[in-house]
């Protein structure tokens, strides 16, 4: 299930959990992210990124029309992936792009954990939701050590997903709790 917490990042004092879609996107929102509950396209688990993607096509062609995005791919990441832990890795230091980070989530979940105006938001993200990052927010991303996810990444620029490391200690101070 989705789910929201919040903290002050100075004091780590919790300020905010919820459980509730629209109160998730309605908080996000509040900071520029996009949250959505799409419905799951009905495909056998494990499925191929070309199936993925053909099942999500008309919905994924009005949102890369609406954000002017350029194209799509699908990422599908399992606990015995021999590259698991440099991905995992890479992607766990408070850092930026340079354009939106979208994805969604067909299958399994993640964190995406972003540093704003002196708060952190831990958006626990699962099968059927959708987030935004805009470009330039500080923020880290999780899957936990046993991965297991098949997402479809939205981008104008594969560039434009270079991670920028900020130097930051935020995500040591901030552990994700997966799952």
């Amino acid at each position: 299930m989705s789910r929201l917490t919040v903290w002050d990042a100075s004091t780590q004092e919790e300020t905010l959990r919820t459980e509730d879609a629209n109160e998730i996107a309605r908080t996000l929102s509040g900071i520029g992210v996009r949250f959505e509950r799409w419905p799951v396209a009905d495909l056998p688990a494990g499925a191929s990124a070309d199936q993925v993607l053909e099942a999500y096509k008309p919905r994924l062609d009005a949102f890369l029309a609406e954000t002017k995005a350029g194209t799509a791919d699908v990422i599908q990441l399992t606990p015995d992936h021999p590259m698991k832990d440099a991905l995992r890795d890479k992607f766990l230091k408070e850092h930026t792009h340079t354009e939106d980070e979208v994805r969604f989530f067909h299958e399994g979940a993640g964190n995406f954990v972003l540093h704003v105006g002196g708060k952190v938001y831990d958006a626990h993200c699962t099968k059927g939701d959708l987030i935004s990052v805009p470009a330039n927010v500080t923020h880290w991303f999780d899957s936990g050590d046993k991965p297991a996810f098949t997402v479809l990444r939205v981008f104008t620029e594969t560039s434009g997903w270079t991670p920028h490391y900020t130097g930051s200690d935020m995500a040591e101070r901030f552990p994700v709790q997966v799952g």
